[in-house]
């Protein structure tokens, strides 16, 4: 029905029906504090809501294609989307601007996370790659390479040093600062 709903865990009522896509809402999120949420949709656009009245504040245009996955950053000033376009975007919620658009992917890019900081961003993209992004700037930082298949999530650790990408090809693999290099799979295989 295209529409997103706020939820009272307490007492299990519908407290708002976000409505406004015109297509599937595929990705959804809090901000930390929770008075804001947004919404992804296959309609191409992101809806930035007000959690307490239910309304709309900002629509989010600019992706070509479906747009897959949404995160804010830890203070809820950033938000970060990814889309079947092969791009990224990061925008400015308290203006709506998009301040950097992430290109590089050749392939759709299912998911996307930033640091715990905010400076970096991560995408997880079915050409097999995830990488590491400048918020700021929009600069690929570094692709990391080594999955056989689609990746499907990709998450910094709290420290934002470790970096994990899940894959299509039935694998995990984690990633450690120093610039960012694959742990190696024969120590994992001995522990």
């Amino acid at each position: 029905d295209y529409t997103a709903k706020l939820w009272d865990v307490g007492n299990g009522q519908c407290l708002h029906t976000l409505s406004g896509h015109r297509g599937e809402i595929s990705s959804t999120q809090f901000d930390f504090t929770g008075d804001y949420c947004v919404t992804a949709s296959i309609d191409r656009s992101c809806k930035l809501w007000d959690v307490n009245s239910g309304q709309c504040m900002e629509t989010l245009r600019g992706h070509s294609d479906e747009v897959l996955d949404v995160a804010f950053n830890s203070t809820g000033a950033r938000l970060a989307t990814a889309s079947a376009d092969c791009t990224a975007r990061v925008y400015n919620v308290m203006t709506g601007a998009c301040i950097a658009i992430l290109i590089g992917h050749e392939g759709e890019i299912s998911k996307t996370q930033f640091s715990p900081n905010g400076a970096k961003i991560i995408t997880a993209s079915s050409d097999k790659t995830c990488r590491l992004w400048n918020v700021e700037t929009g600069e690929c930082l570094q692709i990391l390479e080594g999955h056989t298949d689609e990746i499907f999530s990709c998450a910094f650790n709290y420290e934002g040093d470790t970096i994990i990408t899940g894959s299509k090809d039935n694998t995990c693999r984690i990633w450690k600062d120093n610039f960012f290099m694959p742990v190696d799979d024969e120590e994992d295989d001995e522990d």
